[in-house]
């Protein structure tokens, strides 16, 4: 059963206030029990601290996208040793990520000079890219988990892609980010089966998720390759109705999945996104190509989406005493 019932959520600029009201809504609304904190430096540490003490878990997952080796070395140092104050106040309820899919996120792990070019680059070419994939990988995250631990007791984990191949011996946890597509429609079971069968350590599904839009489940994590960043301001390329239900389902269905196939904890993704704004205009809501379960208007006013509900529910179901009897954290 589902120990870690979770939802990511990216830090921004969001002042305290905000962020113990959204942890708060993560907590009580959404029945999380964890959440998995996205961001860098002095915010990310203090949404920690504030989400400890609304009473959640937390994953603090550094985020430095495009920073080279030793700055992010340099960085997930500084995090782990602000981690590691963060776990002796608060014992068994802190974990480390030492950062997420380094195979397009960080600089000359494959050719192209930002992450999204590096992203489409794998996509497209990744069976001739897989063996300098994992040879670079495989030193920079035996690099960083040395880092980490140096400073940090707790639990370390990573946030694979699911093209990546990783040396789970160096971690606590195995973590991936497991979105289910048209691609891997047929093959995501028995991946999700094996991720649980071939390792003797807990696995969490660090993301999945999928946008508001009629066929936004066929596209899983390329949802948002529907928008055209190029255009002033940004709009939706062709037509594409916005359908929460699909999110909804896609949720759903997969965080019963995970429950039913032993997976220790999942992190749906996520809160809130900002830099995908709704809007009532069809061709400018960026929103339903984003992954937030709840949809941010251009003020900074958001409202719960049918997701939300979904995981609610969802959620909700699995927490002691509603119904499923309790769940060991």
């Amino acid at each position: 059963m589902l120990s870690v019932r979770g939802i990511s959520y990216l830090v921004g600029e969001a002042s305290t206030d905000d962020m113990r009201r959204d942890m708060t809504v993560i907590a009580t609304e959404l029945h999380c029990t964890t959440v998995m904190l996205i961001g860098d430096g002095k915010p990310l540490i203090d949404a920690a601290r504030v989400a400890l003490e609304i009473g959640l878990g937390v994953y603090i997952r550094p985020d430095v996208t495009e920073s080279p080796r030793p700055k992010l070395l340099e960085h997930l140092d500084a995090v782990a040793e602000a981690a590691e104050e963060l776990r002796r106040e608060h014992p068994g309820r802190v974990t480390l990520l030492v950062g997420s899919e380094f195979s397009h996120t960080v600089p000359g792990m494959v050719p192209g000079p930002r992450s999204f070019l590096r992203l489409k680059l794998i996509v497209r070419f990744h069976r001739l890219l897989r063996r300098r994939i994992d040879r670079r990988l495989h030193l920079l995250l035996t690099s960083a988990v040395a880092t980490a631990r140096r400073r940090f007791g707790g639990p370390v984990t990573y946030s694979a892609a699911g093209w990546e191949h990783v040396d789970w011996s160096l971690f606590d946890l195995v973590g991936v980010s497991l979105y289910r597509s048209g691609r891997n429609h047929a093959t995501y079971t028995d991946r999700l089966r094996g991720l649980v069968r071939d390792h003797d350590k807990p696995v969490v599904i660090t993301e999945f998720g999928c946008g508001a839009f009629t066929g936004a489940d066929q596209r899983g994590p390329g949802a948002f390759w529907i928008v055209n960043w190029f255009a002033v301001p940004p709009r939706i390329r062709g037509d594409h109705p916005r359908d929460e239900a699909v999110q909804a389902r896609y949720l759903g269905e997969l965080i019963d999945q995970y429950d039913a196939e032993g997976v220790h904890g999942c992190f749906v993704f996520t809160f809130a996104m900002p830099d995908f704004p709704h809007h009532h205009e069809p061709s400018l809501d960026l929103d339903k190509a984003g992954f937030g379960v709840v949809a941010v208007s251009g003020d900074g006013t958001y409202r719960p989406k049918a997701a939300f509900h979904e995981v609610a529910r969802c959620y909700g179901e699995r927490a002691p005493g509603r119904g499923r009897g309790p769940v060991a954290e």
